[in-house]
């Protein structure tokens, strides 16, 4: 099972495939890129798929800063996942914050100085990070139009979002419609996943003290998911075992109730590949109709809020192929 730093196997095939020229006969002739994409590094991308695009500046994945103890570090920028990992077995302060608007700034200039018209801005949800609100602040500071996008989800449910951001702006949309096909995108993703405490969610004010604490005097396994922006309990489960066995069924009966062609999967983890990659597994075998799921590790950033032992499913449904990225740059 393939880990973050590579796409899906149809998507690379049909990246490489296009790179070498080799397009159905009869195609029709590729649209001009106009619509530049930014995302930040929540959005869980894998590097080999943004390595594709980002070189001719049609996606740009801004860093997210994490802290620990008194060193900061970015993600992308820095292998900081075992660092990550022995702060939080060891007590050591994780924390994160939002990019700042000058790194937003400068990455919209860098679109307008490449010739692009506009730039559709899509970002993890606002209810969780404050990274949105630094991109509005670096648009008001640009000449070139940014439409910025809440994408009140986290992970590869916001990077699914990024994925068809860049789909429309490689079909030619403007940035209205570019927006539009990120928003509507998440819209149709859901995140699922289990924590094996609640822990570090408190501290990082994701949930309340009260429940934090009712959960482990309790020895309760929840089931949670991210609506609305919102991280919201599904279900309270009294085993380890039984939490994973509830994520499994959910993510099937959602999975399976969409047209299983059109059904994306994702598994995230962090400090656990191998229950990770079972899971994934298991889920192949439940929707063998279904693409198989991608499973990699969190980013650092959502990491340091979910701990270690963290499982997440996300479940998106793509309204078609999201292997073709057609486009030439405008000039």
């Amino acid at each position: 099972m393939p880990d973050r730093d590579a796409a899906w196997p149809w998507v690379r095939a049909r990246l490489l495939a296009r790179r070498r020229g080799q397009e159905a006969p009869g195609s029709q002739p590729a649209a001009v890129v106009r619509t530049a994409v930014v995302t930040d590094s929540a959005a869980a991308l894998p590097a080999d798929w943004t390595a594709g695009l980002s070189g001719d500046g049609r996606l740009a994945v801004i860093p997210m800063p994490v802290m620990v103890g008194d060193e900061i570090y970015g993600e992308g920028e820095d292998d900081i996942s075992e660092t990550i990992a022995l702060a939080l077995a060891s007590g050591t302060s994780v924390k994160t914050s939002r990019p700042s608007p000058g790194q937003f700034e400068q990455a919209y200039r860098a679109a307008s100085q490449r010739g692009f018209e506009a730039v559709v801005s899509v970002h993890i949800s606002g209810e969780l990070s404050g990274t949105a609100d630094a991109a509005r602040l670096a648009a008001a500071r640009v000449g070139i139009p940014v439409e910025v996008v809440d994408s009140r989800t986290v992970g590869m449910a916001q990077g699914m979002a990024v994925q068809a951001a860049v789909r429309a702006a490689a079909d030619g949309g403007d940035a209205a419609a570019v927006a539009a096909a990120a928003a509507e995108q998440a819209a149709r993703t859901k995140v699922y996943f289990y924590v094996p405490s609640l822990e570090q969610l408190r501290r990082g004010g994701r949930i309340g003290a009260a429940a934090s604490l009712l959960g482990t005097m309790l020895a309760i396994k929840p089931i949670l998911a991210v609506e609305g922006g919102k991280i919201v309990p599904l279900e309270k489960v009294r085993s380890a075992a039984k939490a994973v066995a509830r994520l499994e069924e959910m993510v099937a009966a959602d999975a399976g109730a969409r047209p299983a062609p059109a059904v994306r999967l994702a598994v995230h983890h962090f400090g656990n590949p191998e229950e990770a990659k079972s899971l994934a597994e298991r889920l192949a075998r439940a929707l063998p109709l279904c693409p198989p799921a991608q499973a990699s590790s969190l980013p650092a950033v959502l990491a340091a809020h979910a701990g270690l032992g963290v499982l997440a499913v996300i479940v998106g449904e793509e309204p078609g192929d999201t292997g073709t990225f057609p486009g030439t740059l405008s000039s």
